[in-house]
Formats: structure tokens, sequence, C-alpha cells
């Protein structure tokens, strides 16, 4: 196969490398919901509407351009919540909503005018979205909702949150519920690679019917998370690409016993290593970013096995990063660690190694 860029996607990805090394945030205002001028900029370069058909507004970019976009957030370590506050629930807006919900909700979100977030994560779920304790039950001029979600990135500095809810007929719902809607209680905090994050309790808020998203739940949910997987394989490789460059450029400069520590054949085959991890990684990316339009089992079937060599090779690859740099790689002030600390907080999104090993092996033994 030809995995070389198109004209188009070599100019997509110089113009990411410009943008991100010289406008790339250094510190998170989204925790406080303070605005970004980066990504104003995204909706400007057409960033946000690429992912998108041309039907709903977008661009129609593929699975190869979201790639593109997430390798170079990576290299940044951009906190914008491209994935998070834009894939995740535009997909599903885009296959669910109805056109006034379109006109309300999508089209402010892909002009940059609006930040929405998915909360479809529960405690006892652990990674599987329907196994859900969140419900919602009708009423005469609406829905209530009662439930609790935690790790809902990108939600304090969302307009609205996607909650994922069981009905009370036993179906799964989607509702679109304002940030400041009555009920709505959030916990921000920071996570471990400093991005913003809430634990969100919905006590009996009520909701409008038309804040339901119609269509087949279940279906559009799975395509959300494989868009939201393939695109964290492609922002790991990213990251890992920085990983690898900077330990090498800090074993030529780190001098002792009088010569470079790039010198020694040990740590020589522990750089190799880390790049087998790093090209292999970049073969499953590529594969997750292909199959995206797929039929849903096989599509699935890959993806859940990339995530899972991508969520070992990006452990991996920070563990040596840190153990080359020696005790300084722990310190904020070296940029080796957030890049260590935001490769660690990867495997743990959107489904973890074991979560999606398990998955795959299911679907062998019925193979």
């Amino acid at each position: 196969m030809n995995f070389a860029y198109s004209d188009e996607q070599r100019m997509l990805a110089d113009t990411l490398e410009r943008l991100v090394a010289d406008q790339a945030p250094t510190e998170n205002n989204a925790l406080h919901g303070e605005p970004s001028t980066l990504w104003g900029t995204f909706a400007e370069l057409g960033l946000l509407q690429l992912p998108f058909s041309e039907e709903v507004g977008g661009l129609g970019g593929g699975g190869i351009d979201v790639m593109i976009v997430m390798q170079a957030l990576g290299r940044g370590l951009v906190r914008e919540p491209y994935l998070a506050g834009l894939l995740l629930p535009g997909t599903l807006l885009a296959r669910l909503a109805d056109a006034p919900q379109r006109e309300r909700w999508l089209t402010p979100l892909l002009e940059g005018e609006r930040r929405l977030a998915l909360a479809w994560q529960e405690t006892a779920a652990r990674y599987d979205a329907h196994a859900i304790a969140t419900f919602a039950r009708r009423q005469a001029d609406g829905w209530i909702i009662e439930g609790t979600k935690q790790v809902v990135i990108a939600a304090p500095s969302a307009t609205a949150l996607l909650v994922t809810a069981r009905v009370d007929d036993g179906t799964l719902g989607v509702f679109l519920v304002p940030a400041d809607s009555p009920g709505l209680e959030r916990r921000d905090y920071p996570t471990l690679d400093d991005q913003a994050a809430s634990d969100v309790q919905l006590k009996g808020v009520t909701l409008p019917h038309d804040a339901r998203l119609g269509g087949d739940v279940a279906e559009a949910l799975a395509a959300a998370l494989a868009v939201g997987r393939a695109a964290l394989c492609a922002e790991a490789v990213g990251a890992m690409e920085v990983a690898c460059d900077q330990t090498l450029n800090y074993l030529k400069e780190r001098r002792q016993f009088g010569t470079t520590l790039a010198s020694f054949q040990v740590l020589q085959h522990r750089m190799v290593d880390m790049h087998l991890n790093l090209e292999q990684a970049r073969s499953m990316a590529i594969l997750a970013a292909t199959s995206l339009e797929r039929p849903a089992e096989e599509r699935d079937y890959r993806i859940a096995a990339a995530k899972a060599y991508c969520g070992e090779a990006a452990r991996f690859v920070a563990e040596q990063a840190i153990q080359l740099h020696g005790a300084m790689g722990m310190t904020e002030e070296c940029r080796i660690s957030h890049y260590a600390r935001h490769l660690v907080m990867f495997d743990h999104h959107l489904g973890d190694v074991d979560h999606h090993l398990e998955f795959v092996s299911e679907r062998l033994t019925a193979a």
C-alpha cells in the first residue's frame, strides 16, 4: 500500500507543525473555563470542520486527515480538547441530531463558538459504555435525569454535555444537557497529564423532550468511540516521536566517565527498542485511521488491536525515556516528564490495554 500523503495532506501537516510550534500554550486555562486563542485559530483554519462530512457543514476529511492533526497535537502536547471537546461529541451529533439540534449545537461547535463534552464513563461500568446506572425518566413535559459521570474531559469549558443514560423503556439514550442546568454539579480537576476534567452529578436534572438525540444510539456511540481511539493512537505516536528525539538528544549531550552517554552500547540498544516500539505503533495508528470506514465489527476489532498495542508501546517509551534521563526526568522543569505522563494517561483513556486485549481475545475465540 502507498502510505504517502497527498499534496493537501502534506500542506496540512506543515501548517500544523508551524502552528503548534508558534502558538501552543504552555498552560491549560480550560480548567477555569477561559477561552483559548488557539481554538479560534483552529476554527479559522478549518480544523474544527475537517473531520465531518459536508452534509453537516464539515469539510469531509477522513481518518488520515484526523491522524495528521492528532499527531501534530501530540508532538506539541497541545491541551486543547480537540478529541474530547470536538471529535467525540461532534461525531454523535452528526449521526444522531435532527436539523434543529444540528443548527443549535453542531454548527456552533464546528465554528468554534461552543464546546461540548461527552459524559459516558461511570465507576462501576469501567470502559463499558452500555453498563451504566444513569437513568432518564419520562415526564409530561420532558425528561428527568439522575446519575453520576466520571472523568468527563473538557467538561469545565463545555457549553453543554452529551450524557448517556438508560431510558425507562430499557433503551440507551443520549441527552443534551446545558452546563448551567439546575441540578447539574461539577467537580473540576486536572488529570495526570494536566487535561481539564470533571466528575459530574445529575440530581433531578429536568430537560425538554427535544433534548434527547434520536437514531441508533448504540451504533453511533460505538462509531464515536472508534474515532476517538483511532485519534488517540495518532496523538500517542506524535508524543512518542518527541520523547524519543528528546531522549536521544540528551544521551548525545550528557557526558559521563569522559564520554557521552550515547557511546554506551547498552543505552544504544535501549534507544533502538524505543524506536522499534514507536515505528510499530505508527503502523498500528495507520491501521486504525484507515479502518474507520469499514464495517462496524471489523472496524472495532482492528481499532481495539491498535489501541492495545499503542498503549503498551506508549508506556514502554515513557518508562525508558524517564530512566535514560535519570532523576531529572521526573522533574516538572524537564519537558520529558510531561510527555511521559501524557503517554501513561493515554493508555487509560477510552479503554486500557487489558480492556482491548480482552475484546480482541473474545473476537478471536468467537471466530
